[in-house]
């Protein structure tokens, strides 16, 4: 049987693609299984953990229907520009993080985005080959919650990925969730690359007293029990949902809370798995 004819067009995709990652040294992919876990929180974190320490760091938001990232680092209201090879330019957090969202393309912050699975598909292919990252030591990717559309899109244009970060909270609704991410790791050969157990336990800003609000060690049993590497746990603090809100991740606002020392300890141990 004949394989699929590649016209002029798809050839033309495939070179910008090939080009495009051949430039970017790793690449890590953060998944849940379900929303409202703190993903993009600590998506963006992670990120910026990364560029603090000096690596040449990019930030994709491919959260199509509810992208977060911007309002994160108080960019939401940039407008993106391109060059002169007419490629879309990320907007840049110092000290040097390149980020790219659908935010960005939308007319304004309240338009919903209403796409079917094929044109949504479109749009992250557009992420990857139609932005101009340049030369990236990683490129994190924030990916929607669940298992659809974005996430095989992802899978399929960088099959080599470095890995997946899964997030989950400690509660056991969202721990079945994770297991499937899980799942999906291994039936997309992506390998994984730990799982973050986040919102483990309220820490009380006036004593310091921690209350296990959505329990706590459900993330790191799941870790044991699956034969995956536990990266860490992240609790939560007044300072995370105020840096967040301020446009600032916990990480540059706030470096010396419980939480910021939690992400420098978890991206110690991704560049430790992944280099």
């Amino acid at each position: 049987m004949a394989g699929p004819v590649l016209t002029g067009e798809s050839i033309e995709q495939e070179t910008k693609l090939r080009d495009t990652l051949s430039k970017i040294k790793h690449v890590i992919i953060v998944i849940s299984g379900k929303g409202g876990v703190g993903k993009s929180t600590v998506s963006s974190n992670l990120a910026m953990s990364l560029a603090m320490k000096g690596y040449q760091t990019g930030l994709m938001d491919i959260d199509i229907t509810g992208p977060n990232i911007p309002k994160m680092f108080g960019i939401e209201d940039e407008q993106l520009m391109a060059n002169e090879k007419r490629q879309l330019v990320p907007i840049i957090v110092p000290p040097a993080l390149k980020i790219m969202s659908m935010a960005f393309l939308l007319p304004n912050k309240d338009v919903p985005v209403m796409w079917r699975g094929p044109v949504k598909m479109s749009a992250v292919q557009q992420f990857i080959e139609d932005v101009n990252w340049g030369d990236l030591d990683y490129l994190v990717i924030d990916m929607p919650p669940g298992t659809g559309d974005e996430a095989l899109s992802i899978v399929q244009l960088i099959p080599k990925a470095d890995g997946m970060v899964v997030v989950t909270t400690p509660q056991d609704v969202a721990l079945l969730d994770s297991r499937k991410s899980v799942g999906f790791a291994a039936e997309t050969k992506i390998p994984i690359i730990g799982i973050i157990e986040n919102m483990s336990g309220f820490v009380c800003p006036h004593c310091g007293e921690i209350t296990n609000i959505f329990k706590s060690g459900g993330g790191e049993a799941t870790a044991k029990e699956m034969n995956i590497q536990f990266l860490g746990r992240v609790p939560i603090e007044p300072s995370v949902v105020d840096s967040g809100d301020a446009g600032m991740p916990v990480v540059l606002k706030y470096p010396d809370s419980a939480s910021a020392k939690a992400f420098n300890e978890i991206i110690d141990k991704v560049i430790k798995t992944v280099e």
